[in-house]
């Protein structure tokens, strides 16, 4: 920890543009927020079914400074108030990230303000922090989203060993792509949450990939089998194809979550990434922790998915401990999450 007093209230701004959400926030002592805006690009992309990194960039150009500052005057901070300013470094696509890395450096220079860079995947980890159940350590964290699908020991804030992640298809990905085409719309995730209340979860007897011994995940072939179904079965509904879909998903993750959990003695269980959001995965998980007898942590639906409060979280954590960074820091497309039991290994969010 820094030379802070622990109880000296610390304020941080967030900027998050690793992707096509561009974001700010105001976050006092990693969870009381203040203001929290994202500006999203979703209808922007939803025509090319996927993000345009090019496009993407270029609207975060128009839409950082509005951003910025609408979230400072929600706050009701003045920016000589701030104690830090927190943006993600990386991973994500890379010109969408200068924008915000850039916007960082600025404001840091010109206000003379301590700078974090933050990890956008130690960002959604922090997210859970956010949640009504704060984080029982040492803890299995599944981050889950279009991009990733990780199992991460939790020891405590900063300290992480990485235990096993997708082979092939991340579990978000899969779910677009099954949604883009059956003609669902993009994003699928919460199309297909939603029809899937409505259909029969064993409609379609989709395969499940459990890779036994190994805490790894594989959706390739489901999401194979997912679109030859769409392709053989004209009369197969929506709501049945997203009902059988999801219950595949959510088998999977929820069970290899719990086995590492169990075989690494842990307290808690935390889920997080835009596919915690997920109405099924969200209450089968914690189903799982309680039967277990340990804790059961995920954000708010509001802050699974990109944003700026987390980044804000993340980096208070990290300024606390007296880590900063200095205006010369590079941005990364495929950072690597620190872990403390081998060589970093490079996670892209959006490879």
């Amino acid at each position: 920890m820094s030379s802070l007093n622990d109880h000296e209230a610390v304020t941080v701004l967030g900027i998050e543009s690793s992707c096509d959400e561009c974001a700010a926030a105001v976050v006092r002592d990693g969870r009381i927020v203040l203001s929290s805006v994202v500006s999203s690009q979703v209808e922007l992309h939803a025509k090319y079914g996927g993000v345009v990194p090019e496009i993407a960039a270029r609207r975060h150009v128009e839409t950082i400074i509005p951003v910025l500052t609408e979230a400072m005057a929600a706050s009701g901070v003045d920016w000589k108030e701030l104690d830090a300013i927190a943006v993600t470094r990386g991973p994500g696509l890379m010109g969408s990230l200068l924008v915000g890395v850039s916007a960082a450096k600025s404001l840091a220079a010109v206000f003379d303000l301590p700078l974090v860079a933050v990890n956008h995947l130690e960002g959604h980890i922090c997210a859970c922090y956010l949640g009504e159940a704060p984080p029982v350590l040492p803890a299995v964290c599944l981050i889950v989203s279009g991009g990733h699908t990780d199992l991460i020991l939790v020891e405590d804030w900063g300290q992480y060993r990485w235990l096993g992640g997708t082979l092939d298809d991340a579990a978000g990905e899969t779910l677009d792509k099954v949604a883009r085409r059956a003609g669902l719309g993009y994003p699928g995730g919460p199309v297909i949450d939603r029809l899937a209340r409505q259909g029969s979860p064993t409609a379609v007897q989709f395969p499940r990939s459990w890779l036994h011994g190994r805490p790894d995940f594989s959706f390739s072939g489901l999401k194979t089998a997912a679109l030859r179904a769409i392709q053989l079965d004209s009369q197969l509904s929506s709501e049945d194809l997203s009902a059988s879909l999801q219950a595949a998903i959510v088998d999977v993750l929820v069970r290899k979550t719990m086995d590492a959990a169990q075989q690494h003695g842990v307290r808690g269980v935390m889920l997080t990434g835009g596919v915690a959001a997920n109405s099924s995965l969200r209450e089968t998980m914690a189903a799982g922790a309680a039967k277990m007898g340990i804790g059961f942590s995920t954000p708010p639906r509001t802050y699974c998915t990109d944003n700026a409060v987390m980044i804000a979280s993340a980096g208070w954590f990290r300024f606390r401990r007296g880590e900063t960074d200095s205006l010369s820091f590079d941005t990364e497309a495929s950072l690597p999450l620190c872990l403390v039991n081998e060589a970093p290994r490079a996670l892209s969010e959006h490879d």
